[in-house]
């Protein structure tokens, strides 16, 4: 298969030219090694190469020699060597030395050493409709973010495709199944997290049926502020403290990533709720968690919606680091929410409400602009851009200064 360009590709190249190395994290089968080996000029595998892996107990700098930037793959899998690409960094003083990737996020002790200077770290999520080439791209977010004024026809996805691209993800490697076999893959890779990963991630062996229980309730969660002791009375037979546990191991894995809330300066005495959203790193896991189907999802809108939504904060999300932005959202004491927030570096902000027909439109446009009169500009600035995003329909500026974009028009 071609490579298919990702949104990262430029940050790596530009990390790589400032920095000793770059080691990109994200969850299994999101495209690592392809990213990687898209710019690297040799590599060691150490998730199949037991050569290498015994290669690394002996001397580890073995590894080390070849030509740069060199792909360390799945470094995690001998954490010793982490210490050695650090030095070898400081020794070589040039930029470009390393790329490692890994799939989990390993223990504190493991890089105590900090690589502060030396190593600068990329996350790789899912591929997003851009990606996926099924977004046209006619919208950019950045110029929306400039002022830009949307105007784009109906990019003609059906909701029946919608509900498919949900239903089997943004995984490189499912770009050559069937739907049905993508299904049945996203179904194993969550049977392989609760049978193996999430033990081995730890070191502490994890019930595997209690795993799975709890990976049903947070696919039934997804998109809302679920408690921890709200998971384990759903799961059943489980105490909130393994409930935490449970859910670090799933975060160290990352294949869940909560939004976290933004806590703006109001004008009003609203108090400000701080519970994150529940949300898997991808729409795909829930719904294999759950064990459904597009047929489904299309008996249940309302689930459907907030996996919806699930699919465009995964969007967001790669086309704001892109852009050196964070994707968080907003709860209040009154009640009113606003599904996502975009904080950059800069202190620029833009707020999002996410509806999958366009018929809610008007409605996410006034909880938009409730939001944005509660707001202290004075403080935080006057948003840079309001917008509903659709499943569908035409991208265009509306009356009142709410935009309206479909997001199979989106891109970074």
């Amino acid at each position: 298969m071609r490579y298919r360009s990702r949104v990262v590709d430029e940050d790596l190249r530009q990390r790589l030219s400032s920095t000793g190395a770059v080691v990109i994290e994200g969850p299994k089968a999101c495209g690592k090694t392809a990213t990687a080996r898209n710019i690297a000029a040799s590599e060691v595998l150490l998730d199949i190469d037991e050569n290498a892996r015994q290669a690394v107990a002996i001397d580890p700098r073995l590894v080390l020699e070849g030509a740069t930037p060199r792909l360390i793959d799945e470094w995690q899998i001998e954490p010793s060597i982490w210490n050695h690409i650090r030095r070898s960094v400081d020794e070589r003083d040039q930029p470009g030395q390393f790329i490692l990737t890994g799939s989990a996020v390993p223990a504190d002790d493991i890089t105590r050493h900090t690589g502060a200077g030396r190593l600068t770290r990329l996350r790789l999520r899912p591929m997003t409709l851009f990606e996926l080439e099924r977004s046209t791209g006619a919208l950019s977010l950045a110029d929306l973010l400039n002022s830009s004024r949307p105007a784009c026809p109906d990019p003609g996805l059906t909701i029946q495709e919608l509900v498919e691209l949900i239903a089997a993800g943004g995984w490189p490697g499912h770009l050559r199944l069937t739907l049905k076999q993508a299904l049945r893959a996203n179904r194993d890779y969550l049977e392989e997290i609760r049978r193996v990963d999430i033990s081995r991630v730890d070191g502490v062996r994890r019930d595997p049926d209690k795993v799975g229980r709890l990976l049903r309730s947070l696919a039934r969660n997804t998109g809302t502020y679920a408690s921890a002791t709200g998971m384990a009375e759903d799961v059943g037979g489980i105490t909130v403290q393994t409930v935490l546990e449970y859910l670090a191991s799933l975060e160290r894995l990352m294949i869940i990533e909560d939004q976290p809330a933004w806590a703006p300066h109001l004008r009003s005495r609203s108090r400000l709720r701080s519970m994150p959203r529940r949300q898997f790193v991808d729409p795909s896991l829930a719904v294999a968690a759950l064990r459904t189907s597009p047929e489904g999802l299309l008996k249940d809108i309302n689930l459907l919606g907030f996996l919806f939504e699930s699919l465009v904060v995964r969007d967001l999300r790669v086309y704001a680091q892109a852009m050196d932005a964070e994707i968080l959202q907003y709860r209040d004491s009154t009640g009113l929410e606003v599904d996502a927030i975009m904080y950059c570096a800069d202190g620029r902000w833009a707020a999002f409400e996410i509806k999958l027909g366009t018929g809610m439109v008007e409605q996410g446009a006034a909880s938009l602009l409730k939001f944005a009169d509660r707001v202290d500009t004075d403080k935080c600035g006057s948003p840079s851009l309001l917008a509903v995003i659709t499943g569908a329909g035409y991208g265009y500026f509306r009356d009142d200064g709410v935009a309206v974009i479909p997001i199979t028009a989106l891109k970074p």
